[in-house]
Parts: structure tokens; C-alpha cells; sequence
């Protein structure tokens, strides 16, 4: 063998050997990697529980999954239930809930989940650690809001949600009556990453707050007298939308770092006081509003059917109220409370807690008589 020969083995060898380190290099860092993310505690998802038997419909295993993030916080639970409770009756879709809550709630969460009327639910409950949010949000005792980090789940869906590419988020304080398919077939525009009802919209009219003017622009929920929200140059009388419902598109979300954008507001919010004093509504509303200007596509207002929490009064027809594919129960009277409208339309989906820790609470109406 001649000494060239030798060389050329030598070198072979050596550039293997190179790649083989690298390669094992590469894999210690990424097995590092996962482990900080996992590790870090901030959203770490537990495993999933399926339940693939005793079905109620008969799901077509080749129909695409529909991701439905929502929130589950403890003195909430039973909205979370009801509301899932309804999508699962009103559709053959192939629709997975992924339930996020703290950790002290997950077990009580999993109990309720499996009563004999939800086994036919299949679910994700995802654990949010409140440490995420340290340095972008103020506590405010005024603002119960800024005190309950499930609120702002909806800004993280990407990690929420790793392997979709789109999914629906939606509060716990709705019921469904339409087919969840048909607001997962929502278009979104190119470019957009989201769409919303808008508050301006024919289904949901305009609503004046005593005290915290109005609840359907912008100047509602931003305070336009500091400087840094005169330079983005948004109309004050620009129509705001609701955060409550609404349909993303993850991979167009994650493009755009959407999540990285609402933290900043968030973070400067802390720092400077950007929102309105008189907030016109959820403290997640704001930063979605700077985010998503003129970059947002809508969806069909009869699945925002909103308004029904803002006083005890019934505003909409009975008609109205059954032709419309979601409500929604936002602001202080919520469908589980003492003083609330619709209540007969909400009790129908309600499940009673097995654990006996979620009662209704009724002025008039004993627990034993809900339908």
C-alpha cells in the first residue's frame, strides 16, 4: 500500500470520527435542550388521556383532529365542563380538548372528566405554571383579571398546542349549539394569524359600560394619552374584538412570533401603564389589540354570541338566542352564579361535580331540581 493511500485512509477516519462526535455532541445538546423545556416547569403538558371506547358518535378516525384549548380554573370548573360537554353533543367532528390548568386543579378536573355522561370526551390536560408570567403582569386588585394566570393562556397556544396548525381557543363561560367544524373551517386571510368577532358586528351590539366607556373600540381598552400608543398610529375609534373566541393559525402564529409580541406589550404595560384606567374589558384584550391591528380576519358573529354575563336582564330574543351557534356569558354574571340570564339555556349542558366541590349557585332554585 502505498504512503499516499495510507493518507487518504487516515483522513477518512478522521473526518468520520469528526462526524461522530459532532453528531453525539448534537444530540446531548438537543436531549439538553428538551430537558429545559421540560424541566422549566412553565408549560408542561401531562400525558394524555384518550378515552377511545364507548363513543357516542362514531368518529371517522382519517377526519382531521380539531384542537380546542380551554382554560379550566378551579372556582370555574363546571363552566369548562358545560361548555365542553355542549361542542361534544353537537358534533361528529374529530375534536380533542386540550384543558388547561394549574396543577391543584388537574385531579379534580380528571374526576369530573370521568363521569359516565363526558367518557366519550378525548382530552389533554396541559398544566400552565404561573411563572411564566412573572414581569408581564401587575397585580391589580381592582383588575381580578391580572390575578388569575389561566387568563392569559390563550397567548401561548404554539406551546399549548405543539403539533397543530391551527386550533380554536375559546373562555369557559360559553355554550356551543352549532357544529365546532363549521368555526374550525373559518378562512383566515393570508398573513393573518388569527380571527375574532369583532365588537362592532350585527350580533353583538354595542355596549356602553357605566364608568368605563366603550366597550367596542380602542380607546375603550388603551390609554391614548401616552406617547408610546399615539406613535402606532391606531384610530382611537377603531372597532376592538373579543378574545373570548377565536380561531389561529399556529403555523402563521409562530411565524410571526406572536407570542413573543404579546409579551413585550405585556412587559411594557408593567413598566409604563398602557391600558385604559377604565378597562373595558379582559386585560388580555389590549395587547391582542396592538398585536393583531388591521391583521386579523373574523369570524361569522353568530359564534360570539356575547354580552349574555353583562347584567342579569335577558337583551336578546328567545329566537335570537336559540338560532345562535355559541353564547357567551361575558362580564360579571356568569351562567353558574346567583344572578344570571339564560340560565335554563346553560343548566342543560351543566354536568353536577361527582366530588360535590362545584355547586350552582341558585336564588330561587334548589341544585336537586336542575334539568
Amino acid at each position: 500500500m502505498s504512503f499516499r493511500k495510507v493518507n487518504i485512509i487516515i483522513l477518512v477516519l478522521a473526518v468520520a470520527l469528526f462526524l461522530l462526535v459532532l453528531h453525539h455532541n448534537f444530540l446531548s445538546l438537543s436531549s439538553l435542550l428538551r430537558n429545559e423545556v421540560t424541566d422549566s416547569g412553565i408549560v408542561g403538558p401531562q400525558p394524555i388521556d384518550f378515552v377511545p371506547n364507548a363513543l357516542r358518535h362514531a368518529v371517522d378516525g382519517r377526519q382531521e383532529e380539531i384542537p380546542v384549548v380551554i382554560a379550566a380554573s378551579e372556582d370555574r370548573l363546571g363552566g369548562a365542563i358545560a361548555a365542553i360537554n355542549s361542542i361534544q353533543h353537537n358534533t361528529r367532528s374529530n375534536v380533542i380538548f386540550y384543558i388547561v390548568t394549574l396543577n391543584n386543579t388537574a385531579d379534580h378536573l380528571r374526576s369530573w372528566l370521568n363521569s359516565d355522561s363526558l367518557k366519550s370526551i378525548r382530552y389533554k390536560i396541559v398544566n400552565f405554571d404561573p411563572k411564566l408570567l412573572e414581569g408581564k403582569v401587575k397585580e391589580d386588585p381592582d383588575q381580578g383579571e391580572s390575578m388569575k394566570p389561566l387568563t392569559f393562556a390563550r397567548f401561548y397556544l404554539p406551546i399549548l398546542v405543539p403539533s397543530a396548525k391551527k386550533a380554536i381557543y375559546m373562555d369557559d363561560d360559553v355554550i356551543v349549539q352549532g357544529d365546532i367544524l363549521a368555526l374550525y373551517n373559518t378562512a383566515l386571510k393570508p398573513g393573518h394569524a388569527a380571527a375574532f368577532s369583532e365588537d362592532c358586528d350585527s350580533a353583538s351590539t354595542k355596549v356602553v359600560i357605566r364608568g368605563a366607556g366603550n366597550q367596542y373600540n380602542y380607546i375603550g381598552y388603551l390609554d391614548y394619552k401616552k406617547e408610546r400608543i399615539r406613535k402606532l398610529s391606531m384610530k382611537a375609534s377603531t372597532c376592538s374584538f373579543n378574545p373570548g373566541v377565536f380561531v389561529a393559525n399556529l403555523t402563521e402564529w409562530k411565524r410571526q412570533n406572536i407570542t413573543n409580541q404579546l409579551e413585550k406589550w405585556m412587559k411594557l404595560n408593567v413598566e409604563e401603564g398602557l391600558y385604559s384606567r377604565t378597562l373595558a374589558g379582559s386585560i388580555t384584550t389590549p395587547p391582542l389589540l396592538i398585536v393583531f391591528y388591521q391583521q386579523h380576519s373574523t369570524i361569522d358573529p353568530m359564534w360570539n354570541v356575547r354580552h349574555l354575563g353583562s347584567s342579569a336582564g335577558k337583551r336578546y330574543s328567545p329566537q335570537f338566542v336559540k338560532a345562535a351557534k355559541l353564547l357567551h356569558w361575558n362580564g360579571h354574571f356568569k351562567p353558574w352564579g346567583r344572578t344570571a340570564s339564560y340560565t335554563d339555556v346553560w343548566e342543560k349542558w351543566y354536568i353536577p361535580d361527582p366530588t360535590g366541590k362545584f355547586n350552582l349557585i341558585r336564588r330561587y332554585t334548589e341544585i336537586s331540581n336542575i334539568k
